[in-house]
């Protein structure tokens, strides 16, 4: 039986993958459902992806499982069989990656949480399985066209920044939690309107689109498969691509690009670039947007501060974080004082949403 927890550092980890002789598809997948046991199912999910040489981020708690992975080609059809097998699992869509890269995720990491969404509901208090109307890209594309229609990004401010879809509306919030409240109370006044969603691929919008049903929204409508799932639908079947930029992803990639338009600029210098990076200096983190340039002048630092402290000696650094920094708390995605050209807000107000 192999370890339930990965045991290398990432070095190794990279050494590993980069020595392996076959390419990796990256894929994601999710299931709302009732896991008696999730710890249970967790252990038991690790060995059997382990087995298949996966690796990822995936959470599980009693609503259900998300998934983001990579997988060897060639154990791509196991992989399918083996999720077929879990009764909730069995054909749930694995929407995979726009652009692929062996080294979307270094390790295999399962980790138990009270949702696998922090969305901050209380879920008792409303019918969850009472969701909006999913809908393809061609009918999402005549929705979008309909002046009734208000189309709202269900993501991040640092997400909608890189990419979003023409006419949608992108809230200038930090997390989903946030913007739940925050939509439901600025569309107050618009609640007979044709509301309809979008997301990475579908999972937030799973539970957003339920929660405004209950909140008194009339018309809800989700894109099925999110952006990912629309980007390989209008691909395929030569439609309009109504969405402009990258697709931002939370993994090694920090972004697949779906057109060639740039819509975001450097954090530093101003200048058009969307490629999303983290500050080297682990005490900061930071995640932020960086230009080539940039990049060679400040060392892959988000400051000229985090490119002094980086230079130094790694024993030094690792001294000058003790019981001072945490990477978790200064982890502010595009938002410090240290930026220069901070993203221009998004955010709409009651009157003008």
């Amino acid at each position: 039986m192999p370890a339930l927890y990965n045991k290398y550092d990432k070095a190794t980890l990279l050494k590993m993958l980069e020595a392996e002789p076959y390419h990796r598809v990256t894929i994601s997948f999710y299931q709302y459902t009732k896991i008696g046991n999730p710890h249970v199912f967790r252990d038991h999910l690790y060995q059997m992806l382990s087995e298949l040489k996966v690796l990822g981020r995936i959470y599980v708690a009693t609503e259900g499982v998300n998934a983001q992975i990579n997988c060897p080609e060639d154990n791509m059809y196991e992989l399918r069989q083996k999720l077929d097998e879990i009764t909730f699992l069995k054909g749930c869509r694995l929407n995979v990656a726009i652009q692929q890269n062996d080294l979307s995720f270094l390790k295999l990491k399962i980790k138990v949480r009270a949702k696998i969404v922090a969305d901050g509901l209380d879920d008792s208090t409303f019918d969850v399985t009472n969701k909006g109307k999913h809908v393809e890209a061609d009918e999402f594309n005549k929705l979008a066209k309909d002046e009734n229609t208000i189309i709202v990004d269900m993501r991040n401010h640092y997400e909608s920044e890189v990419g979003h879809f023409e006419g949608a509306w992108c809230p200038d919030v930090d997390t989903f939690r946030e913007e739940l409240d925050f939509v439901e109370e600025t569309l107050q006044k618009n609640k007979d309107k044709k509301l309809l969603m979008y997301c990475t691929g579908g999972i937030r919008c799973e539970k957003a689109s339920a929660y405004f049903k209950h909140k008194g929204f009339e018309n809800v409508y989700q894109l099925n498969g999110g952006i990912i799932n629309y980007t390989r639908q209008v691909n395929t079947n030569k439609l309009d691509n109504l969405f402009k930029g990258k697709n931002f992803v939370f993994d090694e990639r920090l972004g697949e690009r779906i057109t060639d338009d740039v819509i975001a600029h450097c954090h530093q210098c101003g200048k058009l670039c969307d490629t999303h990076t983290n500050c080297k200096n682990v005490a900061c983190n930071l995640l932020f947007i960086q230009c080539d340039e940039c990049k060679t002048e400040y060392n892959n630092c988000c400051s000229s501060e985090c490119k002094e402290i980086h230079a130094l000696p790694e024993d030094v650094q690792k001294e000058m974080r003790k019981g001072k920094f945490s990477p978790r708390k200064v982890f502010k995605k595009g938002r410090s004082e240290k930026l220069p050209f901070q993203p221009s807000p998004t955010k709409q107000t009651k009157e003008n949403a």
